[in-house]
């Protein structure tokens, strides 16, 4: 059993999570939880639970919010107790059953890390994954979130400088812009962030886009400060306007661990000192050039629905979850990521929900003895398909972790996609499992082939490798849009197409995610917003996002709010890209513009257009049509009829020619 501050407050064993409603025990624990194994007065556990004025009877109620704790935690099994001690209590906890102490303790390894930067960028984002959303949500306590919470805010936020430093020390500027263009936006008055997003565009070669974004900055800290930029900004400035070469990158910020200030080491740069900026690799020439570095212990990154953006650090993962963190990596995993190669250890799902059925028959194919024969050399495969934002990733994530005693050399996510959302080219993948596999120990390895778009990315990986008696390769997991019929037809394998939510899964999401209190006091509101997304797990996930930071929002008053215009709502207003249209938006960009031009036609025509014969004066649009968008995941089986279109993904073509004639209207 485990406790969770870096969220919501929360009990979780295993994949199992029990989210406390607001309560003045919820309050309580938190307080005792913030200051574990030391003794936390009663006076300031008072004013934690009542805030500043308090009731004449806080110290007896103060006994009873204890008593309450204990009952709770003897009813889920936490066999950690509340010790009284002279003028307070105390709770003990280490960094497996806390995840302050479990993120404190990931940060503290990383930084005996600093002559491997590429093993202390896999440590900090591994302690980066444990915050999963809104610090302490669900407790309602002035106190902590005024003397709590900014604190613990700053340690990750020096944790993501970190990051980014070491992305630029390691040249991989491209991949860091991903992180610190959300870091800007969200923490505007950091201006680190800002001095590491503007050397970040100018050592990729983008010294106008670096301009603006410093006058950018400039202009914020004027209009709303009343102050300059600091002197390494306008050091900075001047540096991208002449044109100078920064040489190597090297961190500058500190590292801090529970308020102790420490030196950070420089890391090395992936630059020649004589490189100019205008020549610095990008994050794809860097992913191609990269060398293979084998640390203990694997990074463990929040990764997005297959084809959707990972959210940023901290934000909430697209999929039936909540932000919620979910079991530390297996000991003992030898599989290390590929420097700048998109290939990490697979990250656990915070708290995955829904999709029992599925996960119960991933993981029963995953772990089903291997037939004998020639095949013992034909790795495994397995393809979890389905429409963009449908949870693919996720799912093939959770069973994964689920199987990990299975596969004791290891597991690996492999991005088949760029950050800008291109292919990679199947022999630069082939070379990065390879050099990955290399460093893996003994016994068979598991592989999450993510985001595949067509099948020949992914033959080179399936072939047969090794002697006969070698035993069989690793086995493999594809997500992809694409059904990839033509892969499963000549390299065989089991498919698993998914769906969007039931109802009853919807409902267990909203549960979850906003907490029992919430939801139950508003069940038949529930049930509308899960209808008015439609039971899409991205949709769904983005409500409970926007819905948490709204918490005195009624489901009720939710359902028109939405109702009015969902596909603009279901956005992060700090985070743009998260978003249904952006998520549909990417999926037909993929489309060859003749299949995107039916698609367009279908959604904004009748049903019928969908049938075998199509509307009277019209007709049908061809079979082959029709399947080859089934197949891309944007046409789901019947009924009515063969196929049909989610009222979402409809809504949102509409709205998009709605949006593009009004642009191309005479005035």
């Amino acid at each position: 059993m485990r406790f969770q501050l870096l969220g919501p407050l929360a009990l979780a064993d295993g994949p199992d999570t029990v989210v406390l409603q607001p309560s003045k025990p919820a309050n309580l624990l938190a307080a005792l939880l913030l200051h574990a194994n030391s003794p936390v007065s009663a006076e300031y556990l008072q004013r934690a639970v009542w805030g500043e004025e308090q009731p004449a009877t806080a110290r007896a109620a103060l006994q009873t919010c204890v008593l309450r704790l204990r009952r709770l935690f003897s009813k889920h099994g936490v066999t950690t107790s509340i010790e009284a001690v002279p003028g307070g209590y105390r709770i003990t906890a280490a960094p497996p059953t806390l995840d302050l102490l479990g993120f404190r303790d990931r940060v503290r390894r990383a930084a005996g890390l600093d002559r491997e930067p590429e093993a202390e960028l896999c440590a900090l984002r591994d302690a980066l994954s444990l915050w999963q959303g809104s610090l302490l949500a669900n407790v309602r306590s002035v106190v902590l979130h005024r003397d709590e919470v900014p604190r613990l805010a700053e340690e990750r936020l020096r944790a993501v400088e970190r990051v980014c430093d070491l992305l630029l020390g390691l040249g991989r500027c491209g991949e860091a812009l991903v992180d610190l263009w959300t870091a800007t936006r969200v923490h505007p008055g950091h201006e680190r962030f800002h001095e590491q997003l503007i050397e970040a565009l100018y050592r990729c070669g983008r010294q106008s886009q670096a301009l603006a974004e410093y006058r950018r900055v400039k202009g914020f800290l004027l209009e709303e400060l009343g102050v300059d930029p600091s002197p390494s900004l306008r050091r900075l400035e001047l540096a991208v306007l002449r044109g100078e070469d920064l040489g190597p990158a090297g961190p500058a910020a500190p590292r801090v661990i529970r308020g102790e200030t420490l030196p950070l080491p420089a890391a090395r740069p992936a630059l020649a000192p004589d490189a100019a900026p205008s020549t610095a690799p990008d994050a794809a020439s860097a992913t191609a050039q990269a060398t293979a570095s084998v640390t203990p212990q694997g990074a463990s990154p929040v990764v997005a629905v297959s084809g959707t953006p990972a959210p940023a650090q901290g934000g909430p993962p697209v999929q039936g979850t909540t932000p919620v963190a979910a079991p530390a990596p297996a000991a003992g995993t030898t599989l290390a990521p590929v420097a700048a190669s998109r290939i990490e250890p697979v990250p656990a799902v915070p708290h995955f929900t829904g999709r029992a059925a599925e996960t119960a028959a991933l993981t029963a194919r995953l772990t089903a003895p291997a037939p004998p024969g020639p095949e013992d050399h034909r790795p495994l495969t397995v393809l979890v398909s389905g429409a963009p934002g449908i949870g693919k990733s996720a799912l093939a994530q959770h069973a994964a972790r689920l199987v990990r005693d299975a596969f004791p050399a290891g597991q690996l996510l492999v991005r088949m996609t760029r950050a800008d959302g291109e292919p990679r080219p199947a022999d630069e993948v082939a070379a990065d499992v390879a050099a990955a596999l290399g460093a893996s120990g003994d016994g068979r390895a598991l592989l999450i082939l993510d985001d595949v778009v067509d099948a020949d990315q992914v033959r080179p990986l399936l072939a047969p490798k090794g002697d006969a008696g070698a035993g069989p390769g690793p086995a493999v997991v594809v997500t992809s849009r694409m059904g990839l019929g033509g892969l499963i037809a000549t390299h065989g394998g089991w498919v698993q197409r998914l769906t969007t939510f039931t109802e009853t899964e919807s409902y267990a999401l909203l549960l979850t995610a906003l907490g029992a209190e919430r939801v139950e006091a508003e069940p038949r509101a529930a049930h509308r917003l899960a209808a008015v997304c439609g039971h899409f797990p991205a949709a769904l996930r983005i409500l409970t996002a926007r819905l948490l930071t709204r918490p005195g929002l009624r489901l009720s008053d939710a359902v028109d709010w939405l109702g009015d215009d969902p596909l603009a709502r279901l956005t992060l207003t700090d985070s743009p890209d998260h978003s249904v249209t952006g998520l549909f938006d990417r999926a037909l960009g993929r489309l060859d513009p003749r299949l995107s031009e039916a698609f367009t036609h279908l959604a904004q025509g009748p049903p019928a257009l969908l049938d075998d014969r199509g509307p009277e004066d019209e007709g049908p649009v061809p079979e082959a049509v029709r399947e080859q968008l089934a197949d891309a995941g944007l046409l789901e089986d019947g009924p009515p009829g063969p196929y049909r279109i989610h009222d979402l993904l409809r809504a949102h073509v509409r709205r998009t020619a709605r949006i593009r004639d009004r642009r191309t209207e005479k005035v």
